[in-house]
């Protein structure tokens, strides 16, 4: 995992982890929070662009995976809070620290949008797994908890995107 903040100040809490284990957490946390606010708005980009014949239905199903991510940012971002965190949210922010790769602003047709989301939703899935074990290693059962939470989700939208591409 990257360090995305470097010695951010923690405020004080009465949970009963280590301020150097929370610093870890929050790290981690914040990176997933930059990659998440990216990946919502790539799969918005997919929602506003997509054209072609199967254009509702991949419409709406990316307008409910961008729900799905807009909920994981206030999770996350409200997690790195608790373990006394600033959330670090802003676009300027994600964009400088996400580990997505950029969005194919080339993508027109259904599949092409497809495939540029089932790009970014492999790498972040990937990401949260390890955000999983980083986590657990840490001694703190609710954040993997959280990023548990969050992998289900992900691998099964991934399993939506990838189906679009059989055949």
């Amino acid at each position: 995992m990257v360090s995305t903040v470097s010695k951010q100040k923690l405020y004080n809490t009465r949970l009963d982890l280590s301020e150097d284990i929370r610093a870890k957490e929050i790290d981690i946390l914040n990176q997933t929070l930059a990659a998440t606010l990216d990946l919502k708005t790539q799969t918005k980009q997919a929602h506003w662009n997509v054209k072609g014949m199967d254009f509702y239905q991949l419409h709406e199903l990316f307008d409910e995976m961008a729900g799905e991510l807009e909920e994981y940012v206030d999770m996350v971002a409200e997690r790195v809070t608790a373990l006394g965190g600033v959330a670090m949210g802003t676009a300027r922010l994600a964009a400088a620290n996400s580990i997505l790769s950029e969005y194919n602003f080339e993508a027109v047709t259904g599949a092409d949008h497809v495939t540029a989301l089932a790009n970014s939703f492999g790498t972040y899935a990937k990401h949260v797994r390890e955000a999983i074990d980083a986590t657990e290693e840490l001694g703190d059962a609710d954040t993997a908890d959280l990023y548990t939470e969050i992998s289900r989700t992900i691998d099964k939208r991934l399993w939506f995107l990838e189906a679009h591409l059989v055949g």
